[in-house]
């Protein structure tokens, strides 16, 4: 029997409005959005429905803000009885599948995202680093010029077969850029971030949030959570925890993620949140995989 995936997307996916047309036209969504935005010290609901932009870009608004949208699309789904057999999120979308996975409620989640974003944005102010998208050079190819650099780079976000994202110090990067389209690749493009993501010079976020979980109330998971920085399938508290400490500075295995839920079964994949970058990167791993964006009042309306 075919099995279904909810996966989730992460922090580059927001904009404006996001989440805005289900808190006017959903009675079931705006009570939930009501709840999150009461529970937070910020406030999410101007910031995320109105802007400015720039604002909802700043790491402690994007992070809650993306979580909250994608948590309140899950409700709506478990409304019209679509469930998963498994969930994934891409870097900050393992929140929301931690959410979907019922390891946390919506209010915890959020709440969780919402002090991941401040201690990551505390940290990279502190850091001089970026992160860069390189194109049609394989992983294996990156990871070797990258280990040839003195300074930190890091192969960090294994997209899909052809897209591999590497982060660490500014001066590393751009070494590692000018080296890697020596070695052909089709595009080396320094991105627009405020940090190093997902390399070893963000451990001490890690640390940060390790000493702040226990103030989480979690349960062992409901779903079966394919793990960001290994490709592996958890479901016990423990191992959710050392997980999501592990994953302020460790990779985002996409790829041995859709593996993964292709080997276990699951034909179809609902992507849940706003954009569909997933969708993309699913396509280019395996076209065979079923992938349904959920985004509007309409996506769920036609199920």
């Amino acid at each position: 029997m075919s099995k279904v995936a909810f996966v989730f997307p992460g922090q580059g996916a927001q904009y404006v409005g996001m989440g805005k047309e289900l808190y006017e036209n959903s009675n079931k969504a705006k009570e939930i959005f009501d709840n999150i935005f009461s529970d937070l010290e910020i406030n999410l609901e101007n910031i995320m429905f109105d802007g400015p932009e720039e604002k909802l870009k700043e790491t402690k608004y994007t992070q809650p803000a993306i979580v909250a949208f994608s948590s309140v699309l899950t409700e709506l789904l478990k409304e019209k009885n679509i469930k998963a057999d498994y969930v994934a999120g891409h870097s900050l979308g393992e929140y929301s599948a931690l959410n979907a996975a019922e390891v946390l409620s919506i209010e915890d989640t959020v709440k969780l995202a919402e002090l991941r974003g401040s201690i990551m944005n505390d940290i990279t102010e502190n850091i001089n680093g970026t992160m860069a998208a390189i194109l049609g050079v394989p992983a294996e190819k990156i990871i070797e010029i990258c280990n040839g650099i003195s300074e930190v780079v890091e192969a960090v976000n294994f997209n899909e077969p052809k897209q591999t994202v590497i982060a660490g110090t500014k001066e590393g990067i751009e070494k590692a850029v000018e080296e890697l389209k020596k070695a052909g690749a089709r595009r080396a493009v320094i991105l627009d971030v405020s940090g190093p993501f997902h390399s070893s010079l963000m451990k001490p976020a890690g640390e940060k949030l390790k000493e702040n979980l226990e103030n989480f109330n979690f349960e062992n998971a409901e779903i079966k959570i394919v793990a960001n920085t290994t490709g592996k399938i958890i479901d016990s508290v423990k191992d959710i925890k050392i997980e999501l400490y592990n994953q302020t500075f460790g990779p985002v295995k996409w790829v041995d993620i859709v593996n993964v839920l292709k080997e276990e079964g699951v034909t179809k994949i609902y992507e849940i949140g706003p954009g569909k970058v997933l969708k993309g990167l699913i396509r280019k791993i395996d076209r065979g995989l079923e992938v349904i964006n959920i985004e509007k009042i309409e996506d769920i309306e036609k199920l």
